[in-house]
């Protein structure tokens, strides 16, 4: 028998209440890889899916058959064929894609339809709504080479996908498109998921993927999973990697959440379905799992340059006046400038931080993290902290820390725990202010 403590469920279940409420009547775009069926995940899958409908979010879910239709095309003693990272799709492929996406649309069907007593799908109705909401038109010739029937999305009818979810439905897409001729076209999860996501506007669009997520060094499988990269950045980073030929490829799953930030899905998320209940950890914790693609629009997060002292210093003059902030000078900022990393917007300075390493303790401090009274609110502290924890962890640092006397409540909700100062390294345990008495917060780099 499972005993649930109330000293440990009371305060998980307050904390993820803000998501809750932050989410309902928020539209998703699920994209959920063949891979994660062949695999047996579909019915746990199932199980979290119908958790956020329940909560009042509106899902549509896309699913995609590449396994199952390369292992009906073996069934035939055909071989399956690609080019440029798609399947050539001829008459006999076209023909395994609609068995293997009829019996896939059954199965994911009867997981929504359980109810057995004890589970999570207990008392759940997800009613799941599937149609003719895609128009296609075919890849063509690229290359030299003919795809025949296989094909890229041409319009989504988003007007009838939101009258499903309005009233509650959960709508399933298979990769498939009709011409206007009647000609079936063979698509992409990946492209209908996230052409579905730009034509709703919807608020996010997940992958779940074969991938843990975007490493922060692609070339390295050991580096660390880059848990947020802004738009910018990952464009940068897909310019680096070469063309994807296969989902596994770093820029396979990346490319696609660049095309819908860039539609206008401020976030995109690349899971890891091997990870049991990485959709419910993604929305519902603070640090989530995979790698989140962020449309900062006209927001720019970046590390300081000379000319930006002027702006620092404005941004945390009144912080330093009423004694929120210790004082720093302007030759102090010019000296240690390369160790901000600051928030713009229309060129001007709405949010700071700085890194201080201590490398011989294996940590670094964050200071003067200031954000102008004008924005707070709006998550960009939190945009900071998580770009100063991925240049403490690109140092190979174990840890962060802060001193603070106002702000610690902020931190711990972030993950940070309070310590005796004994605990600073030696070098900054010399310039601590015992007058001041600030608290000393760490956060350990997992």
């Amino acid at each position: 028998m499972n005993l649930v403590f109330p000293h440990t469920f009371v305060p998980w279940f307050r904390a993820v209440a803000p998501h809750i409420h932050a989410y309902r009547g928020k539209t998703f775009v699920v994209g959920m890889a063949g891979e994660m069926i062949a695999a047996g995940k579909l019915a746990a899958f199932a199980q979290d899916l119908s958790i956020l409908h329940a909560m009042g979010i509106r899902i549509v879910l896309v699913h995609g058959f590449r396994p199952q239709l390369t292992e009906q095309l073996l069934a035939k003693g055909q071989v399956s064929r690609f080019s440029h990272g798609k399947r050539i799709t001829d008459a006999v492929a076209l023909d395994c894609a609609q068995e293997a996406a009829g019996q896939l649309r059954f199965e994911i069907e009867a997981a929504f339809s359980q109810g057995l007593p004890n589970t999570p799908m207990a008392n759940a109705t997800v009613r799941v709504v599937s149609g003719n909401f895609l128009t296609a038109r075919p890849v063509g010739i690229v290359d030299g080479v003919d795809f025949i029937h296989s094909g890229v999305v041409r319009k989504v009818d988003a007007g009838a996908i939101r009258r499903a979810i309005d009233i509650g439905a959960l709508v399933l897409l298979s990769p498939f498109g009709f011409s206007p001729t009647g000609e079936a076209f063979n698509l992409t999860m990946e492209d209908v998921a996230t052409c579905t996501a730009v034509a709703l506007q919807a608020d996010k669009l997940l992958f779940m993927t074969e991938i843990p997520g975007i490493r922060e060094n692609p070339d390295d499988p050991d580096s660390g999973i880059d848990t947020e990269l802004a738009l910018a950045d990952a464009r940068r980073m897909l310019a680096a990697l070469p063309a994807p030929q296969q989902p596994t490829d770093a820029a396979f799953y990346l490319q696609h959440c660049v095309k819908a930030c860039e539609g206008g899905v401020e976030r995109s998320h690349i899971l890891p379905f091997a990870t049991d209940g990485s959709l419910l950890m993604e929305v519902f914790t603070h640090d989530g799992i995979g790698t989140m693609v962020v449309d900062e629009k006209l927001e720019s997060l970046r590390e300081a340059s000379s000319d930006d002292v002027g702006g620092i210093l404005q941004l945390i003059e009144p912080f330093e006046r009423d004694g929120t902030l210790v004082k720093r000078d302007r030759t102090e900022i010019e000296r240690d400038i390369a160790n901000y990393t600051l928030i713009e917007h229309d060129g001007v300075i709405f949010g700071c931080a700085a890194l201080y390493p201590y490398p011989e303790a294996g940590t670094a401090e964050m200071a003067a993290l200031t954000i102008s009274p004008q924005v707070q609110g709006q998550g960009d502290g939190e945009r900071i902290l998580k770009r100063i924890e991925q240049r403490a962890r690109a140092m190979g640092l174990q840890s962060i820390f802060v001193l603070t006397t106002r702000t610690m409540h902020w931190f711990i909700k972030r993950g940070f725990q309070p310590v005796d100062p004994e605990w600073l390294p030696e070098a900054r345990k010399r310039k601590y202010n015992w007058d001041r008495r600030s608290q000393v917060l760490v956060k350990r780099l997992g």
